[in-house]
C-alpha cells in the first residue's frame, strides 16, 4: 500500500475542454467526441493566462476530448490512459438535451431521484462513481515508484471529477461541479490506512 506521509505530490485535475455537444447542453457520455474549435481557443486562452499548473506526469481518460485536452496543454507529455475514467454511460439519454427530454417521464423520475437511479440502458451514478475509484486507485499504484514533490495532471470528465473529489475530498456529488477547462489542484495524502485530497484552489 502507498505511504506518501511525507511527501508533497499534487494533483490537478481538469475537465476537458468544450465540445460541440457541450455547447448545446447535450449529455456527452459514451459518444467519442473530440474538441470544438471553440474549446480549443479557450483552453489556449486559459492556458496563456497561468491557470493551469506545470505537470510532471499526465494521466487521461480514453477519451478524445480529454487526449485532445492534454495535447493542447501539455503537449510535452504523453498520457497514462486510465479505461475507468471514460465518461459516464447515459443510455437512452445520450446526446439529448433538457428540450429533448421536457416530455419524457423517464427523465422526470431520474430528476426526482436527484440522479442517483441509472440512466435508461445506461449506469448508475453508483457504478460510475466505483469505476473512477478503482480508476484513482490505479494511478495512486503506477504513481508507487515516482519521486517525491510532484505535481500530477488528470484529463477527465466533470463527472469523473466530481466522484473523485466528493470521495477522497469530502462534500457532496454535486459541490464539484466545473465548468469545460476548469477544474481544482489538490494535495495528496496518502498512508497505509487513508487517502485523502485537500483542496487547495480552482483552476
Amino acid at each position: 500500500m502507498w505511504d506518501w506521509s511525507e511527501n508533497q505530490i499534487k494533483i490537478a485535475l481538469i475537465r476537458h475542454g468544450a465540445t460541440p455537444a457541450n455547447k448545446e447542453h447535450r449529455y456527452l457520455g459514451s459518444t467519442d467526441e473530440d474538441l470544438s474549435q471553440e474549446g480549443r481557443e479557450a483552453l489556449l486562452l486559459a492556458k496563456a493566462s497561468g491557470t493551469y499548473p506545470d505537470v510532471d506526469v499526465v494521466f487521461s481518460s480514453p477519451m478524445k476530448r480529454c487526449i485532445s485536452t492534454g495535447k493542447l496543454l501539455y503537449p510535452g507529455q504523453i498520457p497514462i490512459v486510465i479505461s475507468d475514467w471514460r465518461e459516464m454511460a447515459f443510455g437512452d439519454f445520450e446526446r439529448k438535451n433538457y428540450q429533448d427530454l421536457k416530455d419524457d417521464p423517464r427523465y422526470q423520475t431520474w430528476i426526482d431521484s436527484n440522479g442517483t437511479l441509472p440512466f435508461p440502458n445506461g449506469e448508475s451514478r453508483a457504478q460510475f462513481e466505483k469505476r473512477c475509484r478503482q480508476g484513482f486507485y490505479e494511478m495512486l499504484d503506477q504513481l508507487s515508484d515516482t519521486e517525491p514533490d510532484i505535481t500530477v495532471g488528470l484529463l477527465v470528465h466533470g463527472g469523473t471529477i466530481m466522484s473523485i473529489m466528493s470521495h477522497f475530498c469530502g462534500g457532496d456529488y454535486f459541490d464539484y461541479q466545473v465548468p469545460n477547462g476548469a477544474g481544482y489542484l489538490c494535495e495528496l495524502h496518502c498512508t497505509p490506512q487513508q487517502t485523502t485530497l485537500k483542496l487547495l484552489r480552482k483552476l
